[in-house]
């Protein structure tokens, strides 16, 4: 079940949780620059107030099982819980956000992160440059990818 996130603790806490576990399993050779606690607070006091952002839960447990975090087209987050990966809760998410920013979205993945790369192809983005990682504070080369959309 997708829904809108709440700016509430309990879904603070478990966005906070897949976003660290997703990041962890996913990205190991990121540098850890923040605490979880300071996760939390950019979470509560940054994500959740200036984005669009959509959860997946469990329909058995109600457990968050991923979300997306849409600010204007650009895709700023999607994060999946490590064990929720590969069951289609990343394209639900993705045909959500498609649906509120129908024409077109832009993203930024670490070059890295080949899977997900290969999910974002999959659905239809196209890369459309590189950076050497001076752009993002984990200095971690990254690609910008966009969706056209619909006109």
């Amino acid at each position: 079940m997708i829904r809108h996130a709440n700016a509430n603790d309990k879904d603070a806490d478990a966005i906070t949780q897949v976003f660290l576990a997703s990041r962890a399993a996913a990205m190991p050779y990121l540098p850890r620059l923040y605490d979880d606690e300071q996760t939390r607070a950019f979470i509560t006091h940054v994500v959740l107030p200036q984005c669009k952002t959509w959860v997946v839960e469990s329909p058995e447990t109600g457990e968050i099982l991923g979300f997306a975090a849409l600010e204007g087209a650009m895709l700023e987050h999607l994060y999946l819980s490590p064990d929720a990966r590969r069951q289609g809760i990343g394209t639900q998410l993705m045909e959500q956000v498609r649906k509120a920013s129908p024409t077109g979205l832009t993203l930024r993945v670490f070059t890295r992160n080949t899977d997900a790369r290969a999910f974002y192809e999959r659905h239809g983005f196209r890369q459309v440059d590189e950076n050497d990682g001076s752009r993002n504070e984990e200095n971690e080369p990254d690609m910008t990818y966009v969706w056209q959309g619909r006109a």
